[in-house]
């Protein structure tokens, strides 16, 4: 979903019990979770490699601000619930990515 007020694009991922909302808007490339960096909140390199992934796979790190909200579960679940919101609201924002996405998994 466009919110069309203030041009972020939405995205919803849902991994065993956790829940991420994710917005984007073309920007620099930084990474909010839960009003935390994504160092802060993801210590785990591997949570961060799991997370930035579709980001990576569109070649695209650079290009947006992702601002997610993500809650329940432990720290993989909400890791890979917030890969799956990224790569969703991505595929709103750019149609053409969706291939990408489906052969990244």
């Amino acid at each position: 979903m466009v919110d069309a007020k203030s041009q972020y694009t939405w995205g919803t991922g849902r991994r065993k019990s956790s829940v991420a909302r994710v917005r984007i808007r073309p920007g620099s490339g930084e990474i909010t979770i839960n009003r935390r960096s994504l160092p802060d909140y993801f210590p785990n390199l591997g949570h961060r490699i799991d997370l930035e992934a579709p980001l990576k796979t569109t070649n695209s790190r650079d290009k947006y601000d992702v601002f997610i909200n993500v809650l329940g579960g432990g720290i993989t679940g909400q890791a890979g619930a917030c890969a799956l919101g990224i790569a969703r609201a991505l595929r709103v924002d750019r149609p053409e990515f969706e291939e990408r996405l489906r052969d990244g998994g």
